[in-house]
This record gives structure tokens, sequence and C-alpha cells, in this order.
């Protein structure tokens, strides 16, 4: 197992966190922003059934999933920097492209286009850190990260309020070409290389292949990946079916992006509460107990939706308590599928991230298009989703639960 260190590469520990947070913000932002706009969208566009409006989220996931495959070997062949900020400019691109967009098929397409530039914000920048640190360092420091980024949801939605109050949907995609320029030029003067020389692997297809046989034969890694998957594909069938059940079915109107912020903050709290006492309790013990709360939690909002209607109130503690098990069960899998892969960190990075994105935007969208105006779909996805996320973490620790392998020591 390689434990080495780097540390920052002589920036400071706040810059560090601060830029891979924003850089990994900028996927978040492409998502979550777009929420109050979709009726706006579906209508300037043409869409007649109010499901097909998801699209817009679900494309550009699977472009940012499907190019990740890619990535990782590049990176680890040719270094950190030079395919990061590539693919930033295509995202920058892709944004300014859609705001001429006339039909909704060629938004779709721009969005795919979108994702594959944003892709590096989620393998290599797991791989940046991964260079820089391992062990329970390594989960604390993406534990901060983790919280840096979920500002964006707590804010995105109703940034993406205020800017339809001031113009049309594509304004969206004007503000989003702006913010990722600032972080790129950013990126670009003060972010590192962070692979050394030493640790570039050839971009051949025998050095590609042993990478990924090294992460495929790795149970413990590939294992917590498949129960990340699970656990994100829930949170994305929420995502999809959000404007419809806050606006549809609570009629929040224009308190909706307020409603989904509190409910994202419950996230990122999580997330810091979780750099406080991982170095206490461990990656593992921490999202064990994340995953079983997240199953009970998910079956009592499913047997409680069977029988109508629930009142806000009800459904608002559910759902807040699973967001928060969330930050916990993601922050440290991301960690423990990371964490015995330091040699080949690019390519785990990009197999993983390939996985949990295109199998949980997959996930999701069967349950967001399973949306029949009520809870139930939803509520089923969370506790069926933490139940194979369950089943997946045992096999990983053969059967045992909250026992601190060695792999969490450090």
């Amino acid at each position: 197992m390689d434990t080495k260190t780097t540390g920052t590469h002589g920036l400071s520990r706040i810059e560090f966190i601060g830029i891979i947070g924003a850089l990994m913000a900028l996927n978040a932002l492409a998502i979550d922003i777009m929420l109050p706009a979709l009726p706006n969208m579906g209508e300037a566009l043409g869409v007649s059934f109010e499901n097909d409006r998801q699209l817009v989220l679900s494309m550009y996931m699977l472009g940012f999933g499907a190019a990740q495959i890619f990535v990782g070997p590049i990176s680890d062949r040719l270094g950190r920097r030079a395919p990061l900020l590539i693919g930033l400019l295509i995202y920058i691109a892709a944004a300014f492209a859609a705001v001429f967009a006339t039909d909704f098929n060629t938004l779709l397409i721009l969005r795919v286009v979108q994702g594959i530039g944003a892709a590096g914000t989620r393998v290599i920048v797991a791989a940046i850190v991964r260079d820089c640190f391992a062990g329970r360092a390594m989960a604390e420091i993406m534990s901060l990260v983790f919280m840096v980024f979920m500002t964006i949801p707590v804010i995105a939605p109703g940034i993406g309020q205020l800017l339809l109050l001031s113009g049309p949907w594509w304004t969206i995609f004007i503000f989003m070409a702006g913010l990722a320029a600032i972080i790129t030029l950013w990126t670009f003067f003060r972010l590192p290389e962070t692979l050394d020389e030493s640790n570039r692997r050839p971009l051949t297809a025998t050095s590609i292949i042993e990478g990924f046989v090294t992460v495929f034969s790795n149970r413990i890694a590939i294992s917590y990946t498949m129960a990340g998957t699970f656990i994100f594909g829930a949170l994305i069938g929420f995502i999809y079916t959000a404007q419809q059940i806050y606006v549809g079915i609570y009629d929040l109107g224009p308190r909706f992006p307020l409603a989904f912020a509190i409910v994202a903050g419950f996230m990122a709290l999580s997330s810091y509460l979780n750099s406080r006492v991982v170095g206490i309790y461990g990656m593992r013990r921490i999202s064990h107990f994340a995953v079983l709360i997240f199953i009970c939690v998910g079956t009592i909002w499913w047997i409680a939706s069977l029988f109508g209607p629930m009142p806000f109130w009800m459904f608002y503690i559910l759902l807040s308590i699973e967001m928060f098990m969330f930050g916990w069960v993601v922050s440290n899998m991301n960690s423990l599928s990371m964490e015995p892969l330091g040699r080949v960190a690019g390519t785990a990075s990009s197999v993983f991230g390939f996985i949990q994105t295109v199998g949980g935007t997959l996930l999701g969208l069967v349950i967001g298009q399973m949306f029949d105006g009520t809870l139930v779909p939803t509520a089923a996805g969370f506790m069926v989703m933490g139940i194979c996320a369950l089943g997946f973490v045992l096999y990983a620790e053969k059967g045992k639960l909250f026992v601190d392998g060695s792999s969490d020591q450090n």
C-alpha cells in the first residue's frame, strides 16, 4: 500500500482546499443551478412531457461519467494540469454555446459536451488529492473539500432563480461560463503539477489494461465504489424530481430554492463534522453507521408515503437526515476506494468516477422517470439503493461491520 504523502505542493492548506473544492463545485453548479429553470427551458424549447425536462440533467451526467474512463489514464501519463485545463475550456465553450440553442436536442448535445469537459473535475481532482495525501489525512481533506463543494447546491438554485428574474433561461449558461473562466484562471496560475515524473505511467494499451486489472482486482476498492454508486443513484433520483416535488406536490413556488438550500446545507455540515471525527473513529465505522441509518430512514419514508400525502414537515425531516447521512457515506467511501490504489490514482479515480457517475445517473434516471406525482418512487429509491449499498459493504468487509481495517490506519 502506498502511504506516501507530499503535502499541498507549496500552496497553503486553505488555498489547496479552496481550489479543489471550487473545481468540484463546477460540476454541482452545472446540475443544481438548472433546477428552477427546467420549466422555462421546457416551455421555450417545446418540451411537452414534464419528465423529459430531467434530460437536461441526465445528459450532462452521462457525458460527465462516460468521459471519466479516458481522463484518468491520460492524467497518469501527461500529468494532472494539462488534461484538467483542457477539460475546463471545453466546459466553458459548451456552456457559452448553449446560449444560442434553439431546440431541445441541440441543448441536450451541448449538455453532453459540457459534461465531457467537466470529467476532469471529478477524476483529476480526486487523483490530485491522492497524490498529496493518504489514509485518514486524505479522508479529512476530502471531507473539507466536499464541504466547499456543497456550498454550490446550497446557493445554486437561488442563483438560478435570481437569474430567471432578471433574464431568460440562457442567462444561467452565461453565468456558468463566466464563473468557470474565473476558476480556470485561478487553477492555471496557482495549482501546480502534483504527479511526479517518476510516477507517470505509459499511455499504452498494456499499461491501461494493467491499471484497470489492478483496480478491478481490489475487492475493497471496487466494492466501496459500487456501494457509493447506489447511494449516489438515490441522490440523483431525488435531484431529478426535486422541482416536481417541492413545487408540484408541496406548492413552494419561489421558495423552492430556499428549501433545497437548507437540505443541501445538512450535507455540507455532515462533511465538516466528518473531517473532525474521522481521525477518531475511522472511515469504516462512520460510513457503516451512516448506511444503516440511511436504510432505516428510507424505509420509514417509503412506508409512510404509502398511506397518502405526507405532511411537508415530515418529508423535510426525513430528507434532511438522508442528506446528512449521504455526506458521511460519500466522503468516506470515496476515500476507502482510493486508499489502496495510490500508485494508479488517476486510473483508479477514472474507473470509480465512471462507475459511480454513469451507474448513479442511470439508476437515478430510472427513479426519476417513475415519478407519478407522489413521494412513493423517490422514497423507495432511497430504501432500495441503501440496501444494495449495504450488500456491497458486507462483501467488502467479509460480512463484518464497524471493524477498522488496515487501510484505515494512518
